[in-house]
This record gives C-alpha cells, sequence and structure tokens, in this order.
C-alpha cells in the first residue's frame, strides 16, 4: 500500500460515513455530508497528482481509483435523487449512472482488444468530472428548493450534458471495434 492506494481506500471508507451523516435528523447534516463528499473529491485528485509525483502508479490503484470515483457519486445521486424525488434530479442521476456502467464495459471491452489506449480519460471527462463533484457538493450542502439547490441542479445538467458528450467521444473513438461483429 501507497499513499495514492491509501486515499483511494480512504474515499471507499467515507461513502457510508457519507450515507449515515446525510441522513442524521439535525441541520447541520447537509452541511456535514457536503464536507464529507469535497474531502473524498480531493483525495480524488490528490491521490491522482501523487500517483504521478511520487511515481506510485499500481495496477491495484489503476483498477481501485475509478471504482472509488464512480461508488462514491453513484450513492450521492441516489441519496439527491430520493431527497427531492423529482424527475428533474433524476434525469441527470440517470444520466450520469448510465454513462459511466456503459464506459466502464466499453472500456474493460476495449481493454481485451488490447486497445484501451482509444478510450483513455480525456479533458473533456476531466470537465464533466469536476462539474458533477461541483455540483453534487452543492446539492448535498443545500436545502432542497432553495436558490442554492437551483445553483446546483443548473450544474447537475451541465455535468449531465457533458457526461453525454464525453460517451460519443468514446463511442466514437471505438465505433468501428464496435460495429466490426455486426
Amino acid at each position: 500500500m501507497n499513499i495514492p492506494n491509501i486515499l483511494t481506500s480512504l474515499r471507499i471508507l467515507l461513502i457510508p460515513c457519507l450515507v449515515i451523516v446525510y441522513y442524521l435528523p439535525y441541520k447541520w447534516s447537509y452541511l456535514a455530508a457536503a464536507s464529507i463528499f469535497a474531502l473524498a473529491a480531493i483525495t480524488d485528485w490528490f491521490d491522482g497528482y501523487l500517483a504521478r509525483k511520487l511515481n506510485q502508479s499500481t495496477a491495484f490503484g489503476a483498477f481501485l481509483d475509478p471504482v472509488a470515483d464512480k461508488l462514491m457519486v453513484a450513492v450521492a445521486l441516489i441519496m439527491l435523487v430520493e431527497t427531492y424525488a423529482d424527475i428533474y434530479v433524476t434525469l441527470p442521476a440517470a444520466i450520469i449512472v448510465g454513462r459511466e456502467i456503459v464506459i466502464s464495459a466499453l472500456r474493460e471491452w476495449m481493454a481485451e482488444l488490447g486497445k484501451r489506449a482509444s478510450v483513455a480519460v480525456s479533458m473533456i471527462g476531466k470537465i464533466k468530472t469536476a462539474l458533477q463533484m461541483l455540483s453534487i457538493f452543492v446539492l448535498l450542502l443545500a436545502e432542497p428548493h432553495t436558490e442554492l439547490a437551483y445553483v446546483g441542479l443548473g450544474a447537475l445538467y451541465g455535468a449531465a450534458v457533458l457526461t453525454l458528450w464525453s460517451m460519443w467521444i468514446y463511442l466514437r473513438a471505438s465505433w468501428d471495434d464496435l460495429v466490426q461483429d455486426i
């Protein structure tokens, strides 16, 4: 275990803390849950930075990092969908989670073909992730149906648009391989 892998593991351990704190019956629970999510998001950036800077990239870290990210985002979105119980939150959440499933499967399949590099993370994917993390942070922080919540919802829609755009880029890059067996 190295520092980047410890940070990634910490992100996974923060998931049950996020859920428990979010549902506590106290006014400060939204702030605390948003803070836990922010800590997880920061460790996401920091573990990648340290892995490159300290030359501590590992196969285990390459596997675990995206799993930790997807778990944290999916759990947070599920909580928000339940809290808002509204199509306006459910639709972008479904787009984001659905894209993650599709692209994860695509990356695995392309890796089996020896072409994983054609579906490597792009800059648009990084921007999508940053906006997605920001939107979830704001939605966790805000009381539902407040001005701040609507700002978070706008950011979530922006993340959903970038999600579709990045999915299109990945699918286009691998299209010839996808359709060769049809």
